[in-house]
């Protein structure tokens, strides 16, 4: 059964990079507005006749928190339509549609092996959501990591968040990774998501040399979807451990 439409209305934009925005969304005739982390909202903007090429989705960056206010993040695609609409007509207090949450892109319920959380650009959100959702709710975990790549320093999403979160939730690990820097922090890397992620595997390996169990959830651009995919695959996991998500 399809979910209701509801009335939304835009309470706070924020730039996160250059070309990345943060929206605040709230549902007004609903008093919270409940889903699990992971899960996306779809948006139907007036950008086209058929409904169909109206609807955008986008996964919830936060976590659930008991109000009717969710946030997005959001990069524009300047030759696309839906993204140049919300960056450019949308403003603090405009009113949009929307559906959601769906998706089971979620977490296990029971985190009783190590997680990593493999993204590039805002396929950051539905990740944010659950280690938001992780430390807030205290759920005993594992170790859980988020691989974050991106191209340049400036296009870190929640970078210092995520260190602040780093220290204060055991176990979790924030590895930000920029494949068009050559000097880069403490806790960054310089090149791609895949060199940390079969890093970590290989230290954490059995003393058989088998890999040891864990959960991959892993969502952005499809390349990196697929090469990840593939890759783990190949260092000897079932493909039943790994979990997708594609960003454009």
């Amino acid at each position: 059964m399809l979910l209701p439409w509801h009335r939304a209305v835009i309470t706070k934009i924020e730039n996160a990079t250059a070309a990345t925005r943060r929206f605040w969304i709230q549902v007004p005739d609903l008093e919270r507005f409940d889903f699990q982390p992971g899960q996306f909202v779809t948006l139907d903007l007036p950008i086209h006749e058929q409904k169909n090429k109206r609807w955008r989705s986008y996964s919830i960056a936060s976590a659930p928190d008991g109000t009717n206010t969710i946030e997005l993040v959001i990069v524009l695609n300047e030759h696309g339509k839906g993204t140049p609409f919300l960056f450019n007509e949308v403003k603090e207090g405009s009113e949009i549609t929307l559906r959601g949450p769906q998706g089971k892109f979620t977490m296990p319920e029971i985190l009783d092996r190590d997680l990593y959380l493999i993204c590039t650009g805002t396929g950051i959100a539905p990740f944010r959501s659950m280690v938001q959702y992780i430390d807030t709710y205290k759920v005993p975990h594992q170790q859980v990591h988020l691989i974050f790549g991106c191209r340049k320093l400036g296009d870190a999403l929640y970078e210092a968040e995520m260190r602040e979160l780093e220290k204060e939730c055991p176990g979790f690990h924030f590895h930000s990774c920029f494949s068009r820097e050559t000097e880069v922090g403490p806790g960054q890397h310089t090149g791609y998501v895949h060199d940390v992620y079969e890093k970590l595997i290989n230290e954490s390996r059995l003393p058989d040399g088998s890999v040891a169990p864990a959960h991959f959830y892993l969502c952005g651009w499809k390349n990196m979807v697929d090469h990840a995919k593939q890759k783990l695959q190949d260092l000897g996991f079932d493909k039943k451990a790994i979990h997708l998500e594609l960003y454009g």
